[in-house]
């Protein structure tokens, strides 16, 4: 229970970071960037499964390339759905959750494995 709201805290910070980086994405608060977080986790955990199956042959022709359009799209859910985070537009969204991804990876190497 503990490692999964550390998770949590730093999916939050890392939101917060990566909006304060890039020009296209904004985040009103550390309010928003939890809800943000938390409703990215929920939209990687059901949805973009669902639509990797969906777009397999597209994603085995682009050699995996399609991957980011799928990521871009998630980020673009989200946006849509969790008011004061707004993307701006496509390429945003995929940048946002390239960073994430980055910035994630980077904190969770601190807090080790489960």
């Amino acid at each position: 229970m503990l490692y999964a709201l550390l998770t949590i805290i730093l999916s939050t910070i890392a939101v917060f970071v990566t909006a304060h980086i890039l020009p296209g994405a904004r985040v009103d608060g550390w309010g928003t960037a939890l809800v943000v977080a938390v409703v990215l986790a929920i939209v990687n955990a059901f949805i973009r499964p669902l639509l990797l199956i969906l777009t397999l042959p597209i994603n085995i022709l682009t050699l995996g390339l399609f991957t980011f359009v799928i990521l871009g799209l998630c980020v673009l859910l989200v946006s849509a759905i969790v008011p004061g985070f707004h993307v701006d537009g496509f390429w945003w969204a995929v940048a946002f959750a390239l960073i994430l991804a980055i910035i994630s990876g980077f904190l969770n190497t601190i807090i080790g494995e489960r």
